[in-house]
């Protein structure tokens, strides 16, 4: 992540489209959206957006889609597949498959944990649990799911052959 080499004109109208998302993650976001936000072209809009924040536009929707779900899944009784449209998924499906794959857990599963943790967790900031609870989107999501593949058929992991 070389912020420095980006001029601080760009790094605005780049944080003005990571606000846009921020603020409607159930939008569809796609890069030439994006790019019309910073008014830069869509190549150049999805290089520099790596740049300054170190993952892809895509994979940082996914991460607000997935911190409001989890929120959500958190702290209210609505029904998953409620939860699903209402964070930006166009089936259920892709949302439990997606969720699973990034959190490890179905969403039941983590409405669980969540609400357990909230118990422990009642004097700290909002602020502060949504950034440590951050789903780690370093990789691909079909490259994560691609390892998770390899692992359970008993392959070496591509790391392994090194």
């Amino acid at each position: 992540m070389d912020i420095p080499s980006q001029s601080a004109d760009l790094l605005r109208r780049l944080l003005r489209a990571k606000d846009r998302m921020d603020a409607a993650s159930h939008e569809d976001w796609p890069v030439a959206r994006l790019a019309q936000v910073s008014h830069v072209s869509p190549a150049h809009f999805a290089r520099a957006f790596k740049e300054a924040f170190g993952i892809p536009p895509h994979r940082y929707l996914l991460t607000r889609r997935i911190e409001r779900a989890k929120t959500l899944l958190r702290d209210t009784d609505l029904p998953v597949t409620d939860i699903a449209f209402a964070t930006g998924w166009a089936s259920l499906g892709t949302f439990g498959r997606i969720f699973r794959d990034i959190t490890g857990d179905s969403p039941s599963a983590v409405r669980q944990q969540e609400r357990a943790a909230a118990n422990r967790l009642g004097q700290v900031p909002g602020c502060f649990l949504s950034a440590a609870q951050r789903p780690d989107l370093t990789i691909a999501v079909l490259e994560k799911r691609r390892q998770s593949a390899v692992d359970k058929n008993g392959d070496r992991k591509p790391e392994d052959s090194r």
